[in-house]
């Protein structure tokens, strides 16, 4: 049995130097981060936002910590909409969930995490409450789970 090595990817090559620049510092100034949180917070957005362009059919979605960086990215309009057509070739919308929907949101996590390694992206554990995906014996595979992290 041979297994597929995955060739990993840096998020900093998915945006220019300067849209890097502007999204970090726009985190900064919203959220209240230092640098070195919202660089990981912009990672991890750019990680998850191409892999949702390379999964289209696949639903998914980013944890509170990841969306602030969705969020941030989304409201730079023209920066967001290039690299939507650079990567998806289409508009990726954000939709909210209604609390009722979040009996689903567990699995969608899980499914997220997996795509975004799938993809070559590193995942940033602490950001995405992951630090087990393939656990299924917490209250809300890990992220929401009373005690865990």
């Amino acid at each position: 049995m041979t297994t597929a090595q995955v060739v990993l990817r840096d998020p900093r090559t998915c945006v220019s130097p300067e849209v890097w620049e502007r999204e970090v510092r726009l985190i900064m100034r919203d959220h209240s981060m230092n640098r070195e949180l919202a660089e990981r917070t912009f990672g991890q957005t750019v990680a998850y936002l191409v892999t949702t362009a390379a999964n289209p059919s696949l639903p998914m979605g980013p944890t509170p910590a990841v969306d602030k960086g969705v969020h941030s990215f989304l409201l730079d309009t023209p920066r967001y909409w290039d690299f939507c057509m650079h990567h998806a070739g289409t508009y990726l919308h954000h939709v909210p969930h209604l609390p009722e929907e979040r009996a689903t949101q567990p699995k969608v996590l899980q499914q997220t995490i997996q795509a975004i390694r799938a993809t070559g992206f590193v995942l940033d554990n602490e950001l995405w409450g992951a630090l087990d995906v393939d656990c299924h014996q917490c209250h809300a595979c890990c992220a929401d789970s009373p005690g865990g992290k």
